[in-house]
């Protein structure tokens, strides 16, 4: 049974490639470094997610996510609509660098992308030193986990620990939008 765990734990468990549970604005979300293919897989195989699908990066500054994201791509205005909603619970979908991997990617040349607002998501992510994968802290289908006892209780024997944190005050998951076009692809 996976337990709560202090922030420098959940950080140990990130660089050893362990797959845990942190509050965002209005969720818990699984986590991994999104650099160890292993631990993403195991983090879709945990949530029963296709790889196709791709995942999210959560990240404490736009700067974290420059290894990932082509933010050249972006015109002057598309790049200001993004950074003015950031950070926050606003999540991009911006063109992918080339080395960005294809299990953060999925069936697509972008990546989905979002600097939090959060302060003790995004103090993981400084910790860590890099954005972490963001997905919602469930099965799939089945509703997110929105406390620390409610994500023990539905993944707790899959993780390697749930973050003792707390979701931030938004009602829903973050607004998704195509960073190029500007399309809505899930409201929050």
């Amino acid at each position: 049974m996976s337990k709560r765990i202090t922030l420098d734990q959940a950080v140990t468990a990130l660089k050893s490639g362990g797959v845990i549970a942190y509050a965002t604005e209005a969720v818990f979300g699984l986590g991994c470094d999104p650099d160890n293919e292993q631990a993403v897989m195991r983090l879709l195989q945990i949530k029963q997610r296709p790889i196709e699908k791709g995942l999210i990066l959560l990240a404490a500054s736009q700067q974290q996510l420059q290894p990932y994201v082509d933010f050249t791509q972006l015109t002057e205005a598309q790049l200001n609509r993004v950074e003015s909603t950031w950070p926050g619970p606003f999540t991009w979908i911006v063109p992918a660098q080339s080395k960005t991997p294809s299990w953060v990617t999925g069936q697509f040349d972008s990546v989905a992308v979002r600097v939090t607002a959060h302060q003790q998501a995004a103090e993981l992510t400084q910790a860590f030193g890099k954005p972490i994968i963001s997905t919602s802290a469930n099965l799939t289908t089945f509703p997110p986990g929105t406390s620390v006892d409610e994500v023990i209780e539905a993944l707790g024997d899959l993780l390697d620990g749930v973050l003792d944190s707390q979701v931030g005050e938004q009602r829903l998951p973050s607004t998704i939008r195509d960073a190029i076009t500007g399309d809505l692809i899930r409201a929050g």
